[in-house]
């Protein structure tokens, strides 16, 4: 089984940054594609910024020039860093996690908890 955990969330003026990080463990895990999804209170999820292996990667219009997706392909683990921060980038953020776990050769999706982020002065 694969868990996904999030951390990197808190309270942060507008115009600062933040780095949210998504580490999978568990069982040995080929991760495909890795995503960033937000939740704000009162609005669907919606997505964020997404990467693949190969480090393809795409944003939401209103990440576009303002966060940065990422990640180790050797740690199966992903970051986003979150420039120029809104108060309207409150959400909770998702990490979702998508690939072929070894010993079945299945492919999962996984998400975490969450973490919260609060753009706020």
């Amino acid at each position: 089984q694969v868990q996904v955990v999030e951390s990197g969330g808190g309270l942060v003026r507008p115009g600062g940054s933040l780095i949210l990080s998504c580490a999978t463990s568990g069982s040995a895990f080929m991760l495909v594609r890795m995503g960033w999804y937000r939740q704000a209170p009162g609005k669907q999820r919606e997505s964020v910024a997404t990467i693949t292996t190969g480090g393809t990667t795409n944003y939401a219009d209103s990440a576009k020039g303002r966060f940065t997706i990422s990640r180790d392909n050797a740690k199966n683990t992903g970051y986003l860093q979150m420039d120029s921060l809104k108060p309207e980038d409150t959400a909770v953020y998702y990490c979702n996690a998508e690939g072929v776990v070894f010993s079945t050769d299945k492919f999962v999706e996984v998400w975490g908890q969450g973490t919260l982020v609060t753009v706020s002065s």
